[in-house]
């Protein structure tokens, strides 16, 4: 079991459900990346997806897209990434996905990224370009460092494949709740609880739900149905404000947290 496994099963024997926080590494530089890290696990956060800042990011909106050209533009590398992460493990044991896509890993060399995620203390791996029928090498490599492959499921993404997409995840299942790019909506999609029903059906995976979800009460449906809620963009849009970052995004997080633990 990695961090993952043990923070689920820790949720899951007190009847409570997971907040995973995504945040861009290195927006609005990498020092304050790990002091929003660690302000997030205060306020309540489970998991942390940390975002690699890619120049070409097709599964994100606007909000994130300009924070990863915020990182990008400051000089944000993956060595730079790996670096932070291992000065957060003296600190934490809260688990960390890194999101990426796969061109980065590509270029860096499959065999020593995933051995660098091992060493700085890396949990998962999330490849939003990257479909499960076409990724045996990235697992080939993940696996054998114990790096949980983590794979995305899409409210068009027929029975079939999402038992595939059951099958190829460890750690959790992504549900991406509507189609479309990342971002904060108004409202969630009308078919999510029997989407979710029927992922939790087929599999005792836990199931992660992300894409839109933006306040406490959005939160707090979600954690009704699922394992946990994955919030990003709205704390992504705190932090770009840049006025008073640390407090700003510990009363937000604090509040999804409420909603998430108590759903």
């Amino acid at each position: 079991m990695n961090r993952i496994d043990k923070k689920v099963r820790a949720l899951r024997a007190r009847r409570k459900k997971a907040f995973i926080a995504y945040i861009t590494a290195g927006d609005p530089s990498l020092l304050m990346t790990g002091r929003i890290a660690m302000a997030l696990e205060d306020a309540g956060v489970d998991i942390l997806e940390l975002g690699i800042p890619f120049s070409d990011p097709i599964a994100d909106g606007p909000t994130i897209q300009e924070a990863s050209g915020r990182a990008l533009k400051g000089g944000v590398t993956l060595h730079k990434i790996f670096n932070m992460v291992k000065g957060l493990r003296k600190k934490s044991e809260m688990p960390i996905v890194f999101m990426t896509y796969y061109n980065p890993i590509l270029r860096y060399g499959l065999s020593e990224f995933f051995k660098k995620c091992r060493d700085a203390g890396v949990d998962g791996v999330i490849v939003p370009d990257l479909p499960c029928e076409e990724a045996s090498e990235v697992k080939r490599y993940a696996r054998p460092n114990g790096i949980d492959t983590i794979f995305l499921a899409a409210p068009t993404s027929p029975s079939g494949r999402i038992r595939q997409i059951a099958l190829s995840s460890r750690g959790f299942i992504y549900y991406v709740s509507l189609t479309g790019v990342t971002g904060a909506r108004r409202d969630l999609a009308a078919d999510i609880a029997p989407k979710i029903r029927f992922i939790k059906s087929i599999t005792d995976k836990p199931v992660m739900v992300g894409f839109g979800v933006s306040n406490a009460k959005q939160a707090a449906r979600v954690a009704g149905l699922a394992d946990g809620v994955i919030v990003g963009s709205a704390i992504v849009k705190i932090i770009g404000a840049k006025k008073n970052i640390l407090p700003a995004v510990s009363r937000f997080a604090g509040s999804i947290a409420r909603a998430v633990h108590g759903g």
